[in-house]
């Protein structure tokens, strides 16, 4: 069976769905091929276990080689904004100057991609307010201001009376305004789109035409069951993510240096507090699963060298019961049970790195990642302010997610006991498994930029090997962001859009 059509879109996340939504906006019959299945918000069960399995990449069981590195990306129609935790801050100012001069990218420096970042958050309903404020981001804006440290709100795709706490595992209620909630309804509406879930793209298909050698794509060929369909199309826009891009290109051909490398990952280690029922704060009703889980957040640019580089930025995670004994250290069965009893009123805040060091994609289930020793220093640094900032805010037990699982009682402990714990377990290796590190934002495997020797496509989004092959989601970013990347693989993939636009009116 061949399907035909102007547009074959691989992937429906904060790339694809954006191209797909603004094409079939614009009047072209568009097909989105999904690797995840949809889940109808009424069908949502909301327990951790079925949603990881059905709703992650490899059921929410990935990591990098060495196991140093835990890894969650989305798999499911919408991809990652179905599943992220809906913080959408727009690309930072010395970051897309970065972009437009070291990396020679005059996109990032121009209107056009100011104005796109302003569409796609006015298409989410981004805003900044929140009625009511969680038990972890409570407590992670009480210790920043005690101690003097800058917080502000978090800008989230949500109204501001979202307090759920459980958009991890999809938003049943539908406040968060993923792609299944946005730009592919407008592709479903227009009535010249159809999205194909279960469906998983084996190969980009070209074709050499006169003798050339540039090659043209043709379309897709994708896997639906036991069965292998052909999809003919005038344009083809991969954005499978920076985990599986570099997969599908390489399998169907493609030579280029870049793809699959340059991986980074923003990676991520936590420490918690823990704050008894019994205190007047936070209040006794309040748990660590509910609320938004993003209103707050803390982060420092280097005011030298006017980046993000060394610095980190520290927000809370939305940890269930599932992932929070995952990552809890194992000590013993006694120790083991006294944390998960501590479960609900356990504040974990993490520290998020802009990392210099890379990883590679060498196939699907080969995820190679370098926490470099500049990288490390940065990440613990980051992690001695979370335990300031937990003890500050007023935990009576505080730790991390160290092997040796070592814990203070803030309570009981003199202001040099404290100190002491602070220093000795912020100092601690962070490699070779020794502390828990995650990433949940994964970017830069087929960055962009302007020749094919440093780059795996061009500044419009298209390879540099294939005509007509375009690639839009987070593996197309220059170097790693610093900050939560939804808004800016939007704007990204809204700017490539149009040049999808554009190659199309060329093709007719």
């Amino acid at each position: 069976m061949t399907i035909q059509c102007d547009a074959v879109v691989v992937g429906s996340g904060s790339g694809g769905g954006v191209v797909a939504g603004m094409l079939a906006k614009a009047g072209y019959k568009v097909l989105v091929v999904e690797k995840g299945n949809y889940y109808a918000r009424s069908n949502l069960s909301l327990h951790e276990g079925q949603a990881l399995d059905e709703m992650y990449l490899s059921g929410g069981l990935l990591a990098t080689t060495d196991m140093d590195v835990v890894i969650l990306a989305g798999s499911t129609v919408g991809g990652g904004s179905t599943i992220n935790w809906s913080a959408s801050i727009k690309t930072p100012e010395h970051v897309m100057k970065e972009w437009s001069e070291k990396s020679e990218l005059e996109m990032f420096g121009s209107h056009l991609y100011r104005e796109a970042m302003d569409v796609v958050c006015e298409r989410m309903g981004v805003q900044c307010e929140f009625l009511e404020e969680g038990f972890n981001n409570e407590i992670l804006r009480k210790g920043c201001e005690n101690l003097g440290l800058p917080v502000k709100n978090i800008p989230r795709n949500a109204p501001s009376d979202h307090y759920c706490g459980f958009c991890c595992l999809g938003c049943k209620k539908g406040q968060k305004q993923g792609t299944s909630e946005t730009w592919l309804v407008d592709l479903v509406e227009s009535g010249n789109g159809l999205i194909l879930p279960g469906c998983e793209a084996m190969e980009v298909l070209y074709e050499c035409k006169g003798g050339k050698k540039t090659k043209t794509s043709t379309g897709i060929a994708f896997a639906f069951g036991k069965d292998i369909y052909m999809v003919e199309s005038r344009a083809t826009i991969v954005a499978c993510g920076a985990l599986r891009t570099p997969h599908l290109l390489k399998h169907s051909g493609l030579k280029n240096g870049s793809i699959g490398r340059n991986l980074c990952l923003h990676p991520v280690v936590m420490a918690w507090g823990w704050f008894p029922e019994e205190e007047e704060w936070p209040e006794k009703k309040k748990r660590s699963y509910q609320g938004g889980i993003m209103t707050a957040m803390s982060s420092v640019v280097n005011e030298e060298t006017k980046n993000s580089y060394g610095e980190t930025v520290i927000q809370t995670p939305s940890l269930h019961p599932g992932l929070f004994s995952g990552v809890i250290p194992w000590t013993s069965s006694k120790e083991f049970k006294s944390r998960m009893l501590k479960f609900s009123r356990t504040a974990h805040v993490f520290t998020l790195l802009r990392d210099k060091g890379t990883g590679t994609i060498n196939s699907k289930s080969s995820i190679e990642y370098n926490l470099n020793n500049e990288d490390e220093e940065s990440l613990k640094k980051g992690l001695e302010r979370v335990l300031n900032i937990l003890t500050a805010a007023g935990a009576e037990e505080i730790g991390t997610h160290n092997s040796e699982g070592k814990s203070l009682n803030v309570k009981t402990a003199s202001a040099v006991e404290i100190e002491r714990f602070v220093r000795e377990e912020s100092s601690k290796s962070l490699k070779d498994l020794s502390g828990q590190i995650c990433s949940a934002h994964q970017m830069g495997s087929c960055r962009m930029g302007t020749s094919p020797e440093v780059s795996a496509v061009k500044p419009t989004g298209e390879t540099w090997e294939v005509e007509g092959l375009f690639v839009a989601d987070t593996s197309v970013f220059p170097t790693a962001l610093g900050v939560n990347p939804m808004v800016t693989i939007q704007s990204i993939a809204y700017c490539i859009g149009l040049n999808v636009v554009d190659a199309l009116k060329r093709k007719k």
